[in-house]
């Protein structure tokens, strides 16, 4: 009877054993599955896809395509399990969208409790139903002592200051406030509105930011963001020992100075006089002028000697010609320097070289700031820096008629001297060092410099400043087949030169004029070593030999008495 009553039930139904072999299927499951002859009935070989829910409760399952729910419960008496169930692809649907749904509901309890700020909802009554952790931080509060309660007890209890709740059923729409929490730290509270299908509001989602974190982290950006800028001006105003040519060896104060103003109108248009001796090195600290500017990324540096290039091709060179200006003449033209230095340099050296007819061409120039070339008469419109350098008096020229005076002073707008090498001596011994090592790398040489021929490279006047000094040293390095070089390896015209500078008394005993050297050899060496130690290996003696002698002639080193 029981048989009979199962097969008339309108659903598919099928009864298995706790090992999952199917015993007994009724007619209505017959039609969607085709049960395998023999004793091999097994749930897993009949569904294609068996998922259990629920705690194994309900059960989506699928076979030959097609998908079914089934409920199932255990039968104490038989020890078995009856499934019941329906092929309805409606009710299949509606189970995929309560998956569905509860996936994504755990995704919004993440988000929701990995939110840094906190979150805090409510129903339409202002019960609270749901926050996160992070109100623990900003409250100093379990979230689990907020759930079920209502924001005006939260209110009376003094958590909340004011209800952004409240505002939010109001005015229906978003509401944002700024107060101080439980804790005494300021908060922005924004509360949303989540409405239903009709409109009316279910629900209100509050985000709690703590003001104060937000506020130190812009005061703190703020103290960064001036002191990035502090420091942004001093490696600009540094950026010159950085990027020093090579070469440029600098000890004096004097040339110190020097560099450090040039370094301040690197990125000024002013025209820039250098003034000073042959072999100084006009052409070097313009240079440096130009790779420490911006104008080093745009344009070139351009050099031209007025004194080396004859009168009558100075003017095509400055200027440029177009095609066919003058005999022998290239038929496509020329650019001039200036047109070559456009956004970038034009230096020129040896400007008091430049005949009075040119100097007038040049002030146009540098007044209009455009220039033409020869046989054109349309002019071009340039943007160069000019810097100038010369050897002559430019005053005295002026004076004579030589130089235009209002030429003269559109280029002195920013004068700098640079001394010659025999007034600066703190820069005449580094100067011998690093040429010496740039000798010895170019030619693969290993000379070194005894302490006389330092001694005569220190008290020599140098005529012929830097350059004659580098000059002498390559040709020391190159033409001395010894490795350690003395006095006596000079060419004669500098041995003679350093007789002439030795003068003593006639009338002065041997050992004063002994006294007189020893002292004169002392005020060398300290100048290069900076201890007594040093000092006694250089000079072949003992140390405490030095420190006698010292306290003798009354000497120090490094401004230290001995």
């Amino acid at each position: 009877m029981q048989a009979i009553l199962i097969d008339k039930l309108p659903f598919s139904l099928f009864i298995a054993t706790t090992d999952g072999d199917i015993r007994y299927c009724n007619d209505v499951l017959l039609k969607y599955i085709q049960l395998p002859e023999g004793t091999d009935k097994k749930i897993a070989n009949i569904f294609d896809r068996w998922e259990e829910l629920r705690g194994g409760k309900i059960i989506y399952a699928s076979c030959q395509g097609k998908d079914c729910i089934f409920l199932n419960d255990y039968l104490p008496e038989s020890g078995e399990f009856v499934y019941i169930g329906t092929f309805s692809s409606e009710l299949i649907s509606l189970v995929e969208e309560l998956e569905e749904a509860k996936r994504v509901n755990r995704e919004l309890d993440a988000i929701i409790e990995n939110s840094y700020d906190g979150i805090y909802i409510t129903d339409k009554n202002g019960i609270t139903v749901k926050t996160n952790s992070a109100i623990e931080r900003l409250t100093g509060i379990p979230k689990e002592y907020y759930i079920g309660k209502n924001v005006d007890q939260l209110m009376k209890r003094g958590i909340l200051q004011k209800s952004v709740t409240h505002r939010v059923l109001e005015k229906k729409r978003s509401v944002s406030l700024v107060q101080e929490n439980y804790l005494g730290r300021e908060t922005l509270l924004t509360g949303n509105p989540v409405m239903n299908e009709k409109g009316e509001i279910e629900g209100i989602v509050t985000n709690i930011r703590d003001l104060s974190e937000l506020n130190e982290l812009q005061s703190a950006l703020k103290k960064a963001t001036q002191l990035n800028d502090h420091f942004k001006k001093e490696i600009e105003r540094l950026r010159g020992r950085k990027g020093r040519p090579k070469g440029v060896i600098i000890r004096s104060q004097e040339m110190k100075l020097i560099y450090d103003t040039a370094l301040r109108v690197t990125n000024v248009d002013a025209t820039i006089l250098i003034l000073g001796e042959t072999g100084t090195g006009k052409e070097v600290l313009a240079r440096f002028v130009y790779e420490n500017s911006e104008r080093s990324h745009n344009g070139e540096f351009i050099k031209i000697n007025c004194g080396a290039i004859p009168p009558d091709l100075l003017e095509s060179e400055l200027f440029g010609y177009v095609g066919g200006a003058f005999t022998g003449a290239n038929a496509k033209g020329k650019p001039g320097m200036f047109e070559l230095a456009n956004n970038g340099v034009l230096f020129l050296d040896e400007i008091g070289e430049l005949p009075l007819h040119l100097q007038v061409k040049l002030l146009r120039v540098i007044q209009e700031g455009e220039v033409q070339r020869l046989g054109d008469t349309k002019p071009i419109k340039l943007d160069v820096r000019l810097i100038a350098a010369t050897n002559r008096n430019l005053k005295e020229m002026v004076v004579s008629g030589d130089f235009r005076e209002d030429l003269y002073y559109r280029l002195n707008v920013i004068p700098i001297s640079i001394p010659p090498l025999s007034e600066r001596k703190d820069d005449i011994l580094p100067l011998v060092t690093y040429y010496f090592e740039v000798m010895n790398k170019k030619y693969s040489k290993q000379k070194t410099v005894s302490s006389a021929l330092n001694d005569f490279f220190y008290q020599y006047s140098w005529p012929g400043n830097v350059r004659e000094l580098a000059n002498l040293i390559e040709r020391l390095v190159l033409v001395t087949e010894e490795d350690y070089l003395r006095l006596d390896h000079l060419p004669s015209e500098y041995l003679e030169t350093n007789q002439a500078a030795v003068q003593v008394n006639d009338m002065m005993t041997l050992k004063e004029a002994t006294e007189m050297a020893e002292q004169r050899v002392l005020q060398l060496a300290i100048k290069k070593y900076t201890n007594t130690y040093q000092l006694a290996e250089a000079l072949e003696t003992s140390q405490p030999t030095i420190v006698r002698k010292l306290k003798k002639y009354n000497l120090t080193i490094n401004s230290e008495p001995l």
